[in-house]
């Protein structure tokens, strides 16, 4: 018989509903039975996609005896950390400094009160390698909680305290300077792996935000070792495993450090990063092959994990069939098979294919050597061997699309959403793609629609159901795409629903006695503690996002109090970003925006006018991180007054009009795209006066 977790939507509590644990989802009925029969609660917290999380369903929680034991001993629930982010957050706070260590999937063992005070990850189901076994864990929880309960509160009481210090305290401000860039840069070079690309050895995480940071840097500096370093990182990664050769996106992160072998779960937030690192970085140098693995990526993302009401999907797992990466490796004879012989020769010498794999004795797709050496080798020239590859691939890919897929967690969260939303929004434009202009449009409708069922944003949707308060990072990374998509598609709604939800971001999350913003909202069920994250990890921090939203809504706006609030965190920051810059890449970008003052470009006439599309293709065409887009209408006064810079924009022959200015001090209008692209690359400083 199910258990209540078979009334939730989240695909991960769906795949433990038949568990025979009592597993109940979190919320006041679970943390009232714990209290009325004074048990102690066992949070265990995962996502659909987590490899170890599955094994220990299979080793303990579909064991009846164990099961039997967790339904005697602790009310238990079951949490979704990607629904559920902030309780994530709390407990694994807790269980780092409680063990010294984290990860998924996290158990945690509270008291009624839902305070933690013992927890770990994964146990196995007998004594393994100096771990104990998860009943042995299970009946010394329980016996502290009833025998020594003195032992069992104190330890709460010291962890809560800990928990509220951890989340409530910020650095100590210091001045902004550009020498916190320069310190940032040395940093990142002295911890690049110069032979693979990347920070650090195994295993290897791609790190967008420190690859987008760099760009900024580079932009700014011109310092050689910033893009070495984006275009090693990047080259590497897109010949290796990590990036799916067939398929297209990326894989998560690899167990080695030459980016061969990958965990093979995809999620939407690395590739809506990747996405946007690979169309910026083919902005800055011009190299077909970062555009070629955006558009693919963004391909992707459109084939598999986009869902009928404009929503992108969560992520897909590794495992298929029960096999970890069974989906995406390959045979020589299985290749020969969907190619024949003398293509298979040519697509195997291209992706490194050979007897005997490169992975449990199949290969993984990727390209050792260069096209040139390839091409050499097998006496064909390198325009033959493109052509090749680029015929056998389709039809890889649809035989591989017969194969049992790995499964999908299909559920829509806004933040992730946002984030893909702003990779489509710019790359419709780069690589001139009207669909993935279209896939951003719909997104935006769903997300101000079906995301906003009663006017508040909400975290998740899945069956057509949205659900849970949106928390700070879905506020700011939807704010961001719809920026984002305004700029592309010069619909002044998108601008407004993103300076609607930045308003509320500051009501809702805004820190009232400090700097900066809390991860929950305030009107939301109050915690143990109330969660602020500030460094960044596999995705951006809510708080470097909204830093972001805010230095780019105060330059529409011109309202200097988001600026202000904007920089009194990135202040705070000032001395993490400088000694430990691998974890504030976004918040380094934001750093390096705050200190070059945006150019504000103003479009105003008929949107339809091939003059507009060419301004688009100058602000697109070129890596401009600083520029803030909008389109004047002239009929919206209202936007006008709430917006300045978009105001008083008149088109007096009725051509387009483009309006380069920097604090609303602005350039005379010009009607051509050349004028355009003149006045962005002549740089902000020439900017003085009134014109």
């Amino acid at each position: 018989m199910p258990n209540l977790l078979a009334n939730e939507t989240s695909p991960y509590l769906q795949q433990h509903k038949n568990n025979p644990v009592d597993w109940r989802p979190w919320g006041a009925e679970a943390l009232a039975l714990a209290r009325a029969e004074d048990r102690p609660i066992l949070v265990s917290i995962g996502y659909s996609t987590c490899h170890w999380c599955h094994v220990m369903e299979r080793e303990s929680f579909e064991n009846p005896d164990t099961a039997a034991l967790m339904n005697d001993l602790f009310v238990n629930i079951k949490v979704d950390r990607e629904e559920r982010p902030d309780l994530d957050a709390i407990y694994m706070t807790a269980v780092q400094a409680i063990t010294g260590q984290g990860g998924w999937p996290l158990n945690v063992f509270l008291t009624p009160d839902g305070v933690p005070f013992y927890g770990g990850t994964y146990f196995p189901p007998v004594d393994r390698q100096g771990m104990p076994s998860w009943t042995k864990v299970l009946e010394a929880a329980a016996d502290a909680y009833r025998n020594r309960r003195d032992e069992v509160e104190e330890s709460a009481a010291n962890i809560r305290a800990y928990l509220a210090a951890a989340n409530e305290e910020t650095p100590t401000p210091s001045p902004l300077r550009a020498e916190i860039l320069d310190a940032a840069l040395t940093g990142m070079h002295q911890r690049f792996d110069d032979e693979n690309g990347g920070f650090g050895s195994a295993p290897k995480f791609p790190q967008a935000s420190v690859l987008q940071a760099l760009l900024h840097i580079w932009k700014r500096t011109g310092d050689a070792r910033a893009s070495t370093m984006v275009r090693e990182t990047l080259d590497h990664m897109a010949r290796g495993g990590i990036y799916d050769q067939i398929g297209g996106g990326f894989h998560r992160y690899t167990v080695d450090a030459a980016w061969l072998v990958p965990h093979f779960e995809k999620m939407l937030y690395d590739n809506a990063q990747l996405a946007r690192v690979y169309l910026d970085a083919y902005r800055a140098f011009g190299d077909p092959d970062y555009a070629r693995v955006a558009e693919q990526t963004l391909e992707y993302v459109l084939r598999d994990m986009t869902g009928p009401e404009g929503q992108f999907y969560a992520a897909e797992d590794a495992d298929s069939e029960g096999v970890e990466g069974k989906f995406y490796v390959w045979t020589p004879e299985e290749i020969e098979t969907v190619l024949g012989s003398d293509v298979a020769r040519v697509a195997m010498a291209n992706y490194g294919v050979e007897p005997g794999g490169n992975f449990e004795g199949k290969s993984i797709l990727h390209v050792p050597e260069s096209a040139d050496r390839v091409a050499a080798r097998l006496g064909i020239s390198p325009e033959q061997l493109a052509e090749t590859i680029a015929a056998a691939r389709p039809k890889l890919l649809a035989a591989r699309a017969q194969r049992v897929r790995p499964g999908r967690d299909d559920k829509a969260l806004a933040a992730w959403n946002g984030m893909m939303l702003r990779a489509f929004a710019e790359g419709g434009r780069v690589l001139n793609r009207p669909d993935f202009l279209s896939a951003a449009v719909r997104n935006s409708e769903f997300l101000t629609t079906q995301m906003r069922p009663d006017g508040r944003l909400m975290r998740s949707f899945t069956n057509g159901q949205a659900k849970i308060g949106g928390f700070l990072e879905d506020y700011a990374n939807v704010a961001d795409g719809l920026l984002a998509t305004q700029a592309a598609v010069l619909e002044t709604r998108w601008l407004r629903e993103a300076l609607d939800l930045t308003d509320e971001m500051v009501l809702e999350f805004a820190d009232p006695s400090g700097v900066g913003f809390f991860d929950t909202a305030v009107s939301v069920e109050p915690l143990v503690a109330r969660p602020r994250e500030l460094q960044d990890g596999a995705l951006p921090s809510g708080n470097a996002v909204a830093t972001d939203v805010l230095l780019r809504a105060g330059a529409m706006t011109g309202d200097d109090r988001l600026t202000e609030r904007a920089a009194a965190v990135l202040e705070t920051l000032a001395r993490p970003m400088a000694e430990q810059p691998l974890g504030f890449g976004r918040w380094l970008a934001d750093l390096e925006f705050y200190l070059s003052p945006p150019t504000e470009v103003a479009l105003a006439g008929d949107r339809s006018n091939p003059v507009m599309a060419a301004f688009q293709g100058v602000i697109y065409g070129g890596y401009h991180p600083n520029l803030v887009v909008g389109y004047a209408d002239a009929g919206d006064v209202a936007l006008g007054e709430r917006v300045p810079f978009l105001a008083g924009r008149p088109t007096p022959d009725g051509a387009p009009r483009a309006y380069v200015c920097e604090r609303f001090a602005c350039l005379a209008p010009t009607a051509d795209a050349e004028g355009l692209r003149e006045q962005i690359e002549r740089g902000t400083g020439l900017i003085w006066q009134e014109i």
